[in-house]
């Protein structure tokens, strides 16, 4: 069984569930979320959105290939470019971290590592950026409602080494020290490593710009 991480592209954006492929939850507030789904086409907004991004700050997100076969996915950014991020109750994040928007293992590859190298991959690339660590927002009654599936379950965030730094009875803030994460020693920590070094180093891009706050 081959594993393989890549970063999220224009291309590879439509290797999404699509589910999540059209899903602009995050990408927009909760107003003009509503409204392109109602009105709009929310797919233009999220390839919109993952353009955008990575011209300004850079990769955004992982997928993970099974037997190359889409099999999850990790989607992060700066704070400053989720406008959804401000609409919770244990908002915001902590000014040195990035955020872990939306983690995903398709069921049948459930289990195996997936989660844990994804997370892994994404702080070896904050790290070359100078972040210091990923914070997030979890759902810790995640069966209550269908929207809970765009925010991860907590006992996701919990089992790859996030600790809660806000608590809340629904959505919590979790956060992940990068050093943390890169000093873990496992099986699947070595076959990513193994990856990443046959892999080229990624061009780093500009550092996020400097903005003032969103506005919901």
């Amino acid at each position: 069984m081959s594993r393989r991480l890549v970063n999220l592209t224009l291309d590879t954006l439509e290797d999404l569930p699509r589910p999540c492929r059209q899903c602009v939850y995050w990408e927009l507030d909760p107003v003009s979320a509503e409204r392109a789904c109602a009105s709009g086409d929310p797919g233009l907004e999220k390839e919109a959105w993952v353009s955008q991004t990575l011209l300004e700050w850079g990769s955004c997100g992982k997928l993970a290939y099974v037997d190359g076969m889409p099999a999850g996915f990790v989607m992060y950014a700066p704070p400053a470019y989720v406008p959804r991020s401000m609409a919770f109750p244990t908002s915001p994040v902590s000014a040195d971290a990035a955020l872990l928007t939306t983690a995903n293992v398709v069921p049948a590859f459930a289990g195996g590592g997936l989660g844990r190298m994804l997370v892994q991959g994404v702080a070896r690339d904050l790290t070359k950026r100078g972040v210091k660590a990923i914070e997030a927002f979890g759902d810790a009654k995640p069966d209550e409602e269908k929207e809970g599936a765009c925010v991860a379950p907590v006992d996701f965030f919990l089992s790859v080494g996030f600790k809660t730094v806000r608590p809340h009875p629904r959505y919590p803030r979790l956060r992940l020290e990068l050093r943390t994460a890169l000093s873990w020693k496992s099986d699947v920590e070595y076959a990513l490593e193994k990856l990443l070094g046959s892999m080229s180093p990624e061009k780093l891009l500009r550092p996020m710009p400097a903005t003032s706050s969103i506005e919901n």
